[in-house]
């Protein structure tokens, strides 16, 4: 390839989402179920108030493409969050990936779900050969610098947070197992509930009043009640009414 002056752009030179692999069915640790469903229910209840939905893409198990210079080398974090950025590329297509070079803006918090064959991975507690791709903790936090980095153990349900601090990640203290994100005007923190009818403790999305923000289905359910509630309010309003007449000697016509 011949050296342009000025020189082009990664963008305009390197492999767009359409030219590099999204999957590798030879590829270990395939989700489970609680990582099908983990990302689910954050997906379903991160609304930052200060975002419109069409500048907010989300994503899980998705390939994440983050060195210009090996253009191959791709992480794919549990569930990851990016603020900014079309919620379709170039406002027209669903995602195969997500390229760095092509988008332009990096992930703004990823969450990894522990397990015993991560664990040491995404606690950035593994050596590698300086030959090999780095892990998902260097990523993260030197590559990419992504503000805010989340693990949540699915066994023991820890949930520790990574906070970005000048060049390294600092652990911030979470005595309530809850931690305010100012940037996006939510919370982030462990929810003991009943998620598509499994009952154990999950990581979800608060806001500033400490609510959970509610689902699809529970804003639906939350709807039907209200409506249950103002139907026998007014049921209740019409029988006051018909026996105030009656007590005034008053027939009242129900036709």
């Amino acid at each position: 390839m011949y050296q342009t002056d000025p020189p082009r752009s990664p963008k305009e030179v390197l492999p767009t989402m359409y030219d590099l692999p999204s999957e590798d069915p030879e590829e270990p640790g395939l989700p489970d179920q609680f990582h099908l469903l983990q990302p689910r229910l954050l997906d379903e209840t991160f609304r930052p108030p200060n975002y419109p939905s069409d500048q907010i893409f989300v994503a899980s198990d998705l390939n994440l493409y983050y060195d210009p210079r090996h253009p191959l080398w791709y992480k794919r974090p549990d569930w990851f969050a990016v603020l900014g950025v079309s919620r379709l590329y170039e406002q027209r297509d669903l995602r195969l990936s997500y390229v760095i070079w092509q988008e332009g803006i990096d992930p703004f918090i990823v969450v990894e779900l522990l397990s015993p064959s991560t664990e040491e991975e995404d606690l950035g507690q593994t050596l590698r050969n300086i030959e090999q791709p780095p892990g998902k903790w260097e990523v993260y936090e030197r590559i990419l610098r992504v503000p805010y980095y989340a693990v949540f153990d699915r066994y023991k349900y820890e949930f520790r947070m990574f906070k970005l601090d000048g060049s390294s990640y600092v652990e911030v203290a979470l005595p309530e197992s809850r931690f305010w994100i100012p940037e996006l005007q939510l919370g982030l923190g462990v929810w003991q509930g009943s998620y598509q009818d499994v009952e154990q403790p999950w990581l979800r999305w608060y806001d500033r009043t400490g609510n959970w923000i509610l689902t699809s289905t529970q804003q639906e359910r939350q709807r039907a009640d209200q409506e249950r509630q103002r139907a026998e309010q007014e049921r209740q309003r019409t029988e006051r009414l018909i026996a105030q007449l009656k007590a005034l000697g008053v027939e009242p016509d129900l036709d």
